[in-house]
């Protein structure tokens, strides 16, 4: 039996304080450590005024103290998906406050030792205005959406009752953050509510989550993104051992990479559809091997649903009424109260008068046979001009061949050519972006924002003339020159960018380097670290030293690393370092300088 949210504070007090809330850096977070944190965080804000506060806390123990410490305060949770420039002067506009880890202009709270706390703790209203989260920004800009105590405590409740069982008592490991409905609910709201252990910190490397995963029982918490890039060549035999579930949400899952991940992991995902303004919606877990209605969906047990011109509707306890919500996604019913989803219908764009789906054209993209994966996203238009189409492809086998042989102009010519029979031609798109991988933000994400980001990168330095093309090479001669990038962080006043890169073991610079043992050269390091530094950084525009190079550690095809890039603009310095959990394997410092004006 899964209890309500609203008794959760005054239950977990209520249990022995020795058993444990989760694990933090390999040691047990018990409960009366927990609730120390959670009565800190509510004497902070019950001496601030103002209802509203956003959060923003990478740790998920932690975080969830602030959580409940906010609500027994009588404060409403906005939940901040990161802490960049323009998320924190949005929230500005609606916030009394900031807690936790935003950038100190934003004057976070965070509790002391001297906030210490002797009242019990109370039991919550259902009806309070507990939270407000924002969509994910992958069809558009971000919308705020408020959550009742009530509706994330009918979430919790279904998640039990459909997956309890299978879950267990397993702890929680998650790839996703909790910034986000998803990784909120199934990473700390249900684990807390049921007493199941939660881990502290996400899990970005392969390498150290094979490993956790074969430590102890568990379900692992991750997104579409993550689970397609599980190297195959790790060992995952523990994880096949010990792991009771895998849930994937935030976009379809391809069947192929179920399937490799049942392979892998020796349980195919369970997938949740639904969004940040719904709640869950429905489930699938694809059979061990494809079949027929293998695409269908089951509602949760709560959630009815209807079609109304072909556009789902629906209606449930994790919506603030009782009313029917419509929806922009496309379905069809089928048989056993199951459905079928088909596109979105909000994803139309209207170019000289012109309806145009851009789901139509990313399926014609992928009918080709020259396209993996696919988005399409509309530019704002320069002054003077109307508005263009952009198409961001990460190439199949064929179309990497047609990159290879004839160039990029050649491949755009093809796509086109398939689109010619899709599309008007003022809807052909006008800019190509051929990628090794679709970016993605923390919550697995593919964002119009990140997409558009790819358009207006900087150019690079003359040291990176080999790479300032897409990452995909033209020359038949020449194979990739840039890694597999992901943004994992980036802080709010703009000077420091986290990512994850995998260099792809078909690298030109793996060429002789060495042939039994294929080592990344440093060259190649500082070039990524100076491209990657003017992608997110105004850096100046000529080279001026290069100061306290070290290469600790060699790195590897397909070894998944993090570069951490710091930009001093006082300094006009960029500062790199490499990382991955076998330690530190280059850093260094780079100044620029601007060139002299010429008479």
């Amino acid at each position: 039996m899964c209890e309500s949210l609203s008794s959760l504070a005054v239950r977990l007090a209520a249990r022995p304080s020795s058993i444990p809330v989760g694990v933090r850096a390999g040691g047990a977070v018990g409960t009366a450590a927990f609730l120390a944190r959670l009565g800190a965080w509510r004497t902070l804000l019950r001496q601030h005024p103002g209802s509203r506060f956003a959060l923003y806390v990478e740790d998920s123990i932690e975080f969830a103290a602030a959580l409940l410490g906010a609500w027994q305060a009588g404060k409403t949770v906005w939940l901040a998906a990161d802490t960049l420039d323009a998320t924190c002067a949005n929230l500005r506009e609606h916030v009394h406050g900031f807690l936790g880890e935003f950038p100190a202009g934003c004057a976070p709270l965070v509790p002391t030792e001297a906030h210490v706390h002797s009242e019990a703790l109370r039991e919550l209203n259902p009806e309070a205005d507990a939270l407000v989260v924002f969509t994910s920004g992958s069809t558009g800009a971000a919308q705020a959406i408020p959550k009742k105590l009530r509706q994330m405590a009918s979430e919790v409740a279904t998640l039990e009752v459909l997956f309890g069982a299978r879950a267990g008592a397993a702890a929680v490991i998650a790839t996703v953050s909790h910034q986000h409905i998803y990784g909120l609910l199934f990473k700390v709201l249900w684990p807390l509510n049921t007493g199941r252990p939660i881990h502290a910190a996400s899990i970005a490397f392969p390498e150290a989550l094979a490993a956790a995963l074969a430590a102890q029982r568990c379900v692992l918490v991750a997104s579409p993104a993550h689970l397609k890039r599980l190297p195959a060549h790790l060992d995952w035999r523990g994880a096949r051992t010990r792991l009771a579930a895998v849930f994937s949400s935030g976009g379809p899952l391809p069947a192929d990479t179920a399937q490799t991940c049942g392979s892998l992991l020796g349980s195919v995902p369970v997938e949740v559809f639904g969004s940040s303004e719904t709640g869950g919606i429905a489930w699938r877990q694809r059979a061990a091997l494809p079949s027929v209605n293998d695409d269908a969906w089951t509602p949760f047990p709560t959630v009815a649903w209807r079609l109304h011109e072909g556009f789902l509707e629906v209606r449930s306890p994790h919506l603030p009424d009782d009313g029917w919500l419509p929806l922009a996604d496309r379905a069809q019913a089928l048989q056993g109260r199951r459905f079928q989803l088909l596109g979105r219908g909000d994803r139309i764009a209207k170019i000289e008068e012109k309806r145009i789906s851009l789901d139509a054209i990313e399926a014609a993209l992928l009918a080709s046979g020259l396209a993996a994966e696919a988005r399409v996203a509309l530019c704002e238009p320069d002054d003077g001009h109307r508005q263009v189409l952009a198409a961001f492809v990460v190439p199949a086998a064929a179309g990497r061949a047609v990159l290879e042989r004839e160039g990029k102009l050649a491949l755009n010519g093809r796509l086109r050519a398939v689109l010619a029979g899709v599309v008007d031609a003022v809807a052909l798109p006008r800019r190509w972006r051929y990628l090794d991988a679709l970016p993605v933000n923390a919550q697995g994400k593919t964002t119009v924002a990140a997409l558009l980001a790819l358009l207006a990168a900087a150019p690079a330095d003359p040291l990176l003339a080999a790479a300032v093309t897409d990452p995909l090479p033209a020359n038949p001669a020449v194979r990739p020159r840039l890694p597999h990038v992901r943004e994992l962080e980036r802080d709010g006043d703009g000077r420091r960018v986290l990512l994850e890169i995998v260099a792809p073991a078909n690298l030109a610079y793996f060429d002789g380097h060495f042939t039994q043992a294929p080592i990344l050269p440093g060259v190649a390091q500082v070039e990524w670290a100076i491209r990657f530094g003017r992608d997110n950084f105004a850096l100046p525009p000529a080279f001026r030293a290069m100061h306290a190079l070290k290469f600790q550690h060699v790195i590897q095809p397909d070894l998944p690393v993090q570069l951490e890039l710091l930009h001093d603009p006082a300094k006009g310095q960029l500062t790199f370092a490499y990382r991955s959990p076998a330690g530190q394997h280059a850093s260094g410092r780079i100044l620029f300088h601007a060139e002299p004006a010429h008479a």
